[in-house]
């Protein structure tokens, strides 16, 4: 009976991996994933292949007998691993956007295992010296600008991942790289895991000053939660931020604050400990490769290039925007002050209450107004027609392409002459399998074959929008809208793709040049001639008025001075974490100590950023936050160019679309930059944006 079970479960395990879609191409429209096949069971299967494959692909380069050169080396190298990106390519975008515990069990094996590869890879001596054999031959070679640079990335990436060591340091950098995956991984696993577990529950009393809508929402999650007659408040970000925007309940604001704000700093799901190891982790591997400070070493591959640079602008900005942001605390207090009819001293839980009564009495704006113009449909119009008027590109749903979650739509993308581009997936609505925030991803790269057969890309945007109700649709802010602007313009610069490597396409480029196209999007939402192609009733059909417009666009300015202190908080952050040449002892302390040249409000116990510092501890930003800001500048003096020709001027779009979308990576930025721009960017443009400088 036991030899009848033990075959029985070896052929259900025969049949899984013989049905097991990653062994084969995809056959589906356009080869896009098909995730009503996927088994979790076959994640770790499909993954041990691709290593499998991508290991001896790495052992038939090395055993070439032929002398190294660009194509036998670089290019074989570039193109090892397609079984295995092709799996992974579709493993973490839902691990971000549709995840389960089980997932979560197996991203944790994975990294792992990906680890030990990526580890092998770069520490292989026959690779490397042949990698080094070309580049060091390269003048030898008729190379294009593209290939120079696959040639450079590829050189620096072994280099500065310790292809150089030997002996000891070379067993430990393996052993600190797969510490730090394992480290980096549990990490976002903890702010994921705790998120849902904040459940608020409300009576009508405590809903003073909210609008109908989060209450009509807050009603119907509490009602599916088997909570009818109460109201559900979550930490979910759409939810959180209309919470602290319009309650009047000062008392609740400051509970949910600090829940939100304490997140990850105690129990279970704490992150106190792994940012201090993740931080001294990064340390070692930095001093192991020859350099001071983590960020000496990350920033090597930037527009920046070393830690002195990104503190020059976080400097010089912050030296700009603090006195103006004194004038606008000082303004607001005296706003608050004389509302209450006693002094009011701000707390951190105030500042989205009372600026938004501020600003509406200050513009006559009040964000709400604006929502029924700001119909999630209308808006997907708006933001995909805006890449129509730009650059031609066309946007059909297609049903039949398969999604991961029924909330999922996707696109056809198709350029002015109906050739087809790329899919888009658009998710927008938060659900317990979704990690918070907003981001775009790809499913797959774009890139050329050796016969010049173009892959095209298929990309996915993700967000968190306020859901529809059963009485109402789902209905936007003007900052949801701003933040599907920001995130479809990283859409663009993956589905406009056209390079030969694919890790060099799309979005693969310099860090602190990656947020250009995403925000430089973000400056159509206070130009008119782009929200009347779009904003109207959803109910009357009615186009948003002009002075709800005026509203919205003369209060641009409003808090600029603010946000961008916040947003340089964020920055020296990440950077203290990662200029460090000794390990941290107190996190508190150390968070204190590191944003206390940008302060606002004076810290409030048990509220730390760092713990929930995804950007920098689990997503790719570590020494790279500042790019927000670098890109600011970027897309602030590209959007000077467009104002001066016309926001939607066919030759300026065209520009912008050869120089900066379609090359990725191919080319270094700033000459990039420079083609587009005609010069040098400055800070000028940004400051006249903000209102600082006239």
């Amino acid at each position: 009976m036991k030899k009848i079970l033990l075959t029985l479960v070896t052929f259900i395990a025969i049949m899984a991996n013989a049905e097991n879609p990653f062994y084969k191409p995809f056959d589906t429209i356009h080869g896009t994933a098909p995730f009503k096949s996927i088994d979790n069971s076959q994640w770790m299967p499909a993954i041990d292949r691709g290593i499998d494959l991508a290991n001896k692909e790495i052992k038939a380069i090395t055993d070439n007998q032929a002398t190294p050169d660009f194509k036998n080396t670089i290019v074989a190298l570039e193109r090892v691993g397609a079984d295995m990106n092709r799996v992974l390519n579709v493993f973490y975008p839902l691990l971000s956007a549709n995840s389960n515990d089980e997932m979560m069990r197996i991203s944790i094996d994975a990294s792992q295992k990906l680890s030990d590869y990526s580890t092998s890879i770069i520490l292989n001596r026959d690779l490397w010296k042949r990698i080094k054999y070309v580049y060091d031959h390269k003048g030898q070679y008729d190379l294009s600008k593209e290939d120079s640079m696959l040639l450079q990335r590829t050189y620096d990436s072994f280099a500065q991942s310790g292809a150089t060591l030997e002996g000891e340091a070379r067993e430990e950098f393996k052993r600190l790289s797969a510490e730090l995956s394992a480290l980096t991984t549990q990490f976002g696993q903890n702010v994921q895991k705790e998120l849902p577990t904040y459940k608020i529950y409300l009576k009508a009393e405590d809903l003073t000053g909210l609008p109908e809508s989060q209450i009509e929402a807050a009603a119907l999650a509490a009602k599916e939660d088997g909570h009818d007659g109460e109201y559900l408040f979550t930490l979910d970000a759409p939810v959180y931020m209309a919470f602290m925007k319009y309650s009047d309940r000062r008392d609740l604001r400051e509970k949910m604050y600090r829940l939100y704000s304490g997140r990850n700093t105690s129990g279970e799901f704490s992150n106190i400990e792994i940012i201090k190891k993740i931080a001294d982790t990064r340390r070692q591997l930095a001093k192991l490769l020859g350099h001071d400070t983590y960020a000496s070493y990350s920033l090597v591959n930037t527009m920046a290039q070393k830690p002195e640079k990104v503190y020059e602008l976080l400097n010089q900005l912050r030296e700009a925007y603090t006195p103006a942001m004194k004038a606008e605390m000082a303004e607001l207090t005296a706003f608050a002050s004389a509302a209450e009819g006693k002094p009011v001293e701000l707390k951190p839980w105030d500042y989205s209450y009372w600026s938004n009564k501020h600003r509406t009495a200050k513009y006559a704006f009040d964000e709400e107004a604006l929502r029924p113009y700001f119909e999630l449909n209308n808006v997907i119009d708006g933001v995909f027609g805006l890449a129509t008027k730009l650059y031609g590109l066309q946007f059909k749903e297609n049903p039949d392409i398969e999604v991961y979650h029924p909330d999922v739509k996707a696109f056809e993308v198709s350029d002015a002459d109906g050739k087809y581009v790329g899919v888009l997936y658009t998710d927008f609505f938060p659900r317990p399998s979704k990690r918070p925030g907003a981001w775009m991803t790809n499913f797959k790269e774009q890139w050329k074959d050796d016969d010049g057969t173009d892959s095209r890309p298929h990309v996915s945007i993700v967000m968190n929008f306020t859901k529809p109700t059963a009485d109402k649709p789902s209905l936007l802010t003007p900052y949801e809208v701003e933040t599907f602007l920001h995130e479809f313009g990283h859409s663009l610069h993956g589905l406009l793709a056209s390079g030969t490597y694919s890790s060099l396409s799309g979005t693969n480029v310099y860090r602190d040049f990656v947020e250009l196209p995403s925000q430089f999007n973000e400056n159509y939402l206070t130009e008119r001639e782009f929200l009347d192609g779009f904003a109207k009733h959803y109910q009357t059909g009615e186009p948003v008025p002009a002075e709800l417009v005026n509203a919205l666009i003369t209060s641009s300015q409003y808090g600029a001075a603010y946000a961008c202190l916040r947003q340089l908080m964020f920055g020296f952050l990440d950077m203290a974490w990662h200029t460090t040449t000794a390990p941290v002892d107190d996190a508190i302390a150390f968070e204190a100590e590191a944003v206390e040249p940008v302060k606002i409000f004076e810290p409030v116990e048990g509220s730390l950023v760092s713990p929930q510092f995804s950007h920098i501890f689990a997503g790719g930003y570590a020494a790279g936050y500042y790019s927000y800001k670098w890109a600011e500048v970027l897309d602030a003096d590209a959007f000077s160019v467009f104002k001066k020709n016309g926001i939607f001027d066919p030759a300026t779009a065209k520009s912008f679309k050869e120089n900066i979308l379609t090359k990725g990576g191919s080319e270094n930025p700033a000459e990039l930059y420079r083609r587009f721009r005609g010069g040098e960017p400055t800070i000028d443009a940004l400051l006249i944006r903000d209102g600082i400088k006239k």
